[in-house]
């Protein structure tokens, strides 16, 4: 079993989407017609993750994810939930757009607040059916003989996903549905943890929300206070792996959107830095730092300082998922010594800015230069922290 401090230390990471193989896109497009049976579905979906795993380790990667290929997308992390059909709504969204494209480049031209897809209502008070990230688990940690991390939507965003007006049956207001959801997720990272899960990701691209001139616009709008919706979305974060704390690694990934290549949210952190940097109870924080939508380093100040263990690591995404380019050794060097101005470099680590294909089409890059830009990131982490 992975020992806890070794992967607290981790100069490397991912956040867990990878590439998937046409091959596997053209079986879940047949099993969405209803032309290949979900357990021949879920068979192929094994030999992938054995594929994928051995290319991983056979790279020397440190941890491993199964390349979320059970997964239409991310959102289905929190699916299978009495009450909440985000399952089914996926798999017909998934249907009537295979490429999942264009309400994403609407996106970029629009504001993140023109995407709309996936607003689902609670149909009933939120109970948890299936545990979606633990069978992952349990198929990756049968094939991996390296560590193994799970990842799942994080509360603030299923909050944000939920249609609260067509809800009223269930739940008369935002607080109340959260805090369901925060007590399902906390069964599911328990049951993780029960079952030897050593890194668990809660993946909250919301937090970027607090900084995005359209959607603090929206919010403002309707009465809500961004700063107030900020905090109880820490709150909620937090309370997700309070009960587990110490009994596995918790990180929590942090970007501005990613499917298809597009992106939804743009602003820098600086706004938030000093209330999410110091309340966030992780040990790890995989911030997006691709681009300049990012801004500097420098609100890296305001993270806890510590040796491992006692404050957390911030793990730079320099390493971009969008695009083909891949980036080079010394110029990544130079940036991570650019935060280390803000932050000792002992509390820093590397990863790609956010996963590779968060929907079923995957970025707009080839399989080759994914895995380089993996190897670029160990061998950038090797010649930094030796």
């Amino acid at each position: 079993m992975a020992r806890r401090p070794d992967l607290l230390a981790l100069r490397v990471d991912q956040v867990g989407s990878l590439l998937r193989p046409s091959s596997l896109k053209d079986a879940f497009l047949a099993c969405a017609k209803g032309a290949l049976a979900r357990d021949a579905l879920d068979r192929l979906v094994e030999q992938a993750v054995r594929d994928v795993v051995a290319r991983q380790q056979s790279i020397g990667f440190p941890v491993v994810t199964d390349g979320e290929f059970g997964r239409i997308n991310w959102h289905v992390s929190f699916s299978r939930i009495e009450g909440w059909a985000l399952d089914e709504a996926s798999w017909r969204s998934f249907l009537a757009n295979p490429a999942m494209r264009h309400e994403h480049e609407r996106a970029n031209t629009m504001g993140a607040d023109a995407v709309q897809s996936y607003k689902t209502p609670a149909t009933a008070r939120l109970r948890l059916l299936s545990n979606f990230p633990l069978a992952e688990y349990r198929r990756l940690a049968s094939i991996a003989t390296t560590p193994g991390k799970a990842m799942l939507m994080g509360p603030d965003r299923v909050s944000q996903m939920c249609d609260l007006p067509a809800s009223k049956a269930a739940y008369d207001s935002a607080d109340a549905f959260l805090a369901d959801v925060v007590d399902v997720q906390s069964r599911m990272v328990g049951e993780l943890v029960e079952a030897g899960c050593p890194y668990v990701q809660l993946d909250e691209p919301s937090y970027t929300g607090y900084v995005d001139r359209a959607t603090l616009e929206r919010m403002r709008a309707s009465g809500e206070d961004p700063m107030a919706n900020l905090r109880r979305a820490i709150k909620a974060s937090n309370a997700v792996v309070a009960r587990h704390a110490g009994k596995a690694v918790f990180g929590i990934h942090i970007c501005r959107g990613n499917r298809a290549s597009m992106w939804h949210r743009e602003g820098t952190y600086d706004g938030i830095a000093e209330e999410l940097f110091a309340t966030l109870r992780f040990d790890r924080l995989l911030l997006e730092y691709d681009t300049g939508r990012a801004g500097g380093f420098e609100p890296l100040r305001f993270v806890p300082k510590g040796p491992i263990g006692t404050a957390p690591v911030v793990v730079l995404g320099l390493v971009t998922t969008k695009t083909g380019d891949v980036e080079t050794v010394d110029a990544l060097q130079r940036r991570i010594e650019e935060a280390s101005r803000f932050i000792d470099i002992d509390q820093l680590a590397l990863s790609p800015q956010c996963g590779f294909a968060s929907g079923m089409s995957g970025n707009d890059l080839d399989h080759d230069q994914q895995w380089r830009k993996l190897e670029v990131i160990l061998e950038t982490a090797r010649r930094v922290w030796h």
